[in-house]
């Protein structure tokens, strides 16, 4: 299995603009729409299901006031088997849809994410991480006879086992980490506030709508701009106002007409970010190849020049096929540091500088100069 370590790369006639064919919900049964998707055609799929949360009557609080809780006819099921046999049909109409380098992203409670990472790894695909991820404000346990459900988990899934290219951008989300990994553990608060769509009498209007904030980091994780991203189980368009700002296109299915209403909307108000904002993070693995010979050829470095380290106290001969002198040993700039310090291994660009009437340059950033003329 590979991952492509990089930065961020007919639908319903109520979308009337060329920009909103690219942002579709559908109005229907996801199993019974993503049919009529083409096979691998999909890069990234978000799936939001019903948890199944077995409630049984009324949840109050110890003042015995009334607990909005999920009592929706859509989270009821008549068992665990009616539930399982839900899960592994859409999770192969997921499948079907996803290209061989896509992953999904399925998130649950632990009401029912064990059964569907069972569900997962016997429809074949392949699990990358689960993600915790921690509310910051969670709902309390009111009974006071169980710990306080402050979390829900995220697995991360390739197509199957042997997939080649999924997306992962780790570079980039280390670089927005302090230069820290991503870690599997994330905060985010509960959808609150001005964020969180509202009917006309102040009430939720989805009970389990989720943070974009959370949607945004799963997004900007495992695509890249332009991407298709499919959330089978759209609700209020939470993914696809989140794909919809960070570039990427959107299909959404979602059954109750009054949420895929409310999601369309809330997508068509999006503005996208400026593409200068959402350009590939373009890695040192990604970059294109230049030989430090290629600078001695464009005549950045020249025949006879001296390398040397930061502090000026070793100094190479720059010879004219590419090679360095240092004293009686020739070889790269990688081989030639190495020795210069006595280890086994040296990164040549950023050891060795050159003087330039700017001052001392490394020879990292005049190979920076020649990747800027080739991109």
């Amino acid at each position: 299995m590979g991952a492509t370590r990089r930065g961020a790369s007919s639908g319903t006639p109520r979308l009337t603009s060329s920009q909103a064919s690219c942002f579709r919900v559908v109005i229907g049964d996801c199993i019974a729409e993503l049919a009529k998707l083409p096979a691998s055609s999909v890069d990234l799929v978000f799936a939001d299901p019903p948890y199944n949360l077995q409630l049984r009557g009324d949840l109050k609080r110890p003042d015995d006031s009334h607990v909005d809780a999920v009592d929706d006819a859509w989270d009821k099921f008549e068992s665990f088997a009616a539930y399982d046999d839900f899960t592994r049909a859409w999770l192969m109409a997921c499948r079907r849809v996803m290209k061989p380098s896509a992953t999904l992203w399925v998130i649950g409670s632990y009401h029912n994410i064990f059964r569907v990472g069972t569900a997962l790894q016997d429809a074949g695909f392949w699990i990358l991480n689960d993600v915790v991820w921690r509310k910051s404000n969670p709902m309390p346990n009111f009974r006071g006879r169980r710990f306080t459900n402050a979390h829900e988990t995220l697995i991360w899934a390739a197509r199957e086992a042997n997939a080649k290219g999924y997306t992962f951008n780790y570079e980039a989300l280390k670089a927005g980490n302090e230069d820290v990994q991503m870690r599997s553990d994330w905060t985010f608060a509960l959808c609150t506030g001005e964020e969180r769509l509202k009917t006309a009498a102040g009430k939720k209007l989805h009970p389990t709508q989720k943070p974009e904030a959370l949607l945004s980091r799963i997004i900007l994780a495992s695509s890249r701009p332009d991407d298709l991203v499919l959330d089978p189980f759209c609700g209020t368009g939470t993914t696809g106002a989140a794909a919809k700002r960070l570039g990427r296109r959107f299909i959404g299915v979602e059954r109750a007409s009054d949420y895929a209403r409310a999601a369309e909307a809330r997508i068509a108000a999006i503005e996208p970010l400026p593409p200068a904002t959402l350009a590939s993070f373009q890695t040192a693995r990604d970059a294109p190849r230049v030989p430090f010979a290629t600078l001695v050829e464009r005549g950045l470095v020249a025949p006879g020049a001296k390398l040397v380290d930061a502090k000026r106290k070793v100094k190479a001969l720059v010879r004219p096929d590419g090679a360095i002198a240092l004293g009686e040993n020739v070889g790269s700039i990688h081989r030639i540091g190495a020795l210069a310090q006595g280890l086994d291994a040296c990164n040549g660009w950023t050891f060795w500088h050159v003087e330039t009437p700017g001052g001392l340059t490394s020879i990292d950033a005049l190979r920076a100069e020649v990747r800027a003329e080739m991109g």
